[in-house]
């Protein structure tokens, strides 16, 4: 099957899809409700889009095309609200996080449909180990080259979104000392981590993807799992290392903060984006991964060491002229709270762990955080 036409979009239009975990307010592990939450669901109007993901115990939702951030918002919100009341009719609880933090994979359901039957036959147990929960965002691009483009640009900015996205501490039962633990179950998946350097969807579809086809390893770009990928039957990338965050806020935050960075990077007054790049790029990512906004990153131009934390404060200082002319600039204070004086939801998921006095009452509290703000 040949790659599909990419279908142009408007520049820098933005959509979320962010994976929930479902929770039984009992004993706060995961509860296996998602076909009973999707057919209460589809009784009304959704705000949105809802759709099963691999297991039993997780959802997706999607937001409408958005051009700007405060619609965003509106949107996750009504959406959240939406959830919340399902949830509490069906004696379900339901949060953000990237991973759940003592939930036992072997013990999860997967979804009953075609693709999730096949993918769960393929990856055997990395199925189940899939329950991991993330945020992707979507940004529209005018034409495949620009999608290509962005999509390179932005491997020097990548660590950003991990780090101010973190919230998935603890797995297993234990801290895994990672800020995003959640990545690594990601990794796992053989067509993981970055795609190939190509500027050009000619040369893409020509020079890699017909000859991944013709491997019999891939039939569509679903079956990339890359940190960034092309999207496009919607004419978008979609970038997809972030966690779940915990609130709707820091969610419509985050894909405001690459609406802005993709505005700046499509000015082309930086250097363009160079195979050599990524000789830092595994490096960085597992820097970010590992101490979140602690980390240390080599920039790919200068090999200049870097603190994570100081360059998104530069970057967002940066960004400044950017969300004005997008509207943005309440997204970019957020993140500014977050990077400069109240840490990650990793930071505060780890809060919640010492002051509740252990697992099941830092579920408690993000299932709490997830429906009050």
């Amino acid at each position: 099957m040949a790659l599909e036409a990419f279908h142009p979009s408007d520049s820098l239009t933005m959509g979320v899809e962010l994976e929930l975990q479902l929770v039984n307010p009992t004993d706060f592990d995961l509860a296996a409700s998602a076909s009973d939450m999707l057919h209460l669901l589809g009784r009304a109007p959704f705000p949105g889009d809802v759709k099963p993901e691999i297991t039993e115990s997780m959802i997706e939702i999607s937001t409408d095309v958005h051009t700007r951030h405060d619609a965003m918002l509106a949107q996750l919100r009504q959406i959240r609200d939406t959830l919340v009341a399902a949830g509490d009719r069906l004696n379900v609880g339901l949060c953000g996080g990237g991973t759940h933090p003592f939930q036992r994979w072997f013990d999860r359901r997967i979804f009953s449909t075609p693709r999730f039957i096949e993918i769960s036959g393929l990856y055997g147990y990395l199925a189940k180990q899939f329950t991991v929960f993330g945020q992707h965002v979507h940004i529209g691009c005018a034409s495949a080259d620009e999608g290509l483009y962005l999509l390179h640009a932005l491997n020097r900015y990548l660590p950003h979104f991990i780090a101010l996205s973190a919230s998935s501490p603890f797995s297993q039962g234990v801290d895994t000392l990672f800020d995003s633990a959640r990545l690594n179950s990601v990794f796992a998946f053989p067509l993981s981590g970055r795609a190939p350097f190509t500027l050009k969807w000619s040369d893409f579809e020509q020079d890699y993807f017909s000859k991944m086809e013709n491997t019999g390893v891939v039939k569509s770009m679903k079956d990339f799992y890359w940190d960034i990928r092309p999207k496009p039957e919607y004419g978008t990338i979609e970038l997809r290392v972030c966690d779940t965050p915990l609130t709707v806020e820091r969610a419509a935050a985050l894909a405001a903060y690459l609406q802005a960075l993709c505005h700046m990077l499509l000015e082309r007054n930086d250097p363009p984006p160079a195979e050599d790049d990524y000789l830092v790029y595994n490096y960085n990512r597992f820097q970010a991964c590992r101490f979140g906004l602690d980390g240390m990153l080599v920039h790919p131009k200068t090999s200049e060491k870097l603190s994570l934390r100081e360059d998104i404060l530069a970057t967002l200082r940066r960004l400044e002229p950017h969300a004005a002319a997008l509207g943005s600039q309440a997204a970019l204070d957020e993140l500014h709270r977050e990077v400069a004086y109240e840490g990650n939801h990793a930071t505060f998921l780890r809060q919640q762990f010492a002051e509740e006095g252990g697992a099941q009452g830092m579920v408690d509290a993000a299932v709490r955080v997830f429906r009050s703000c």
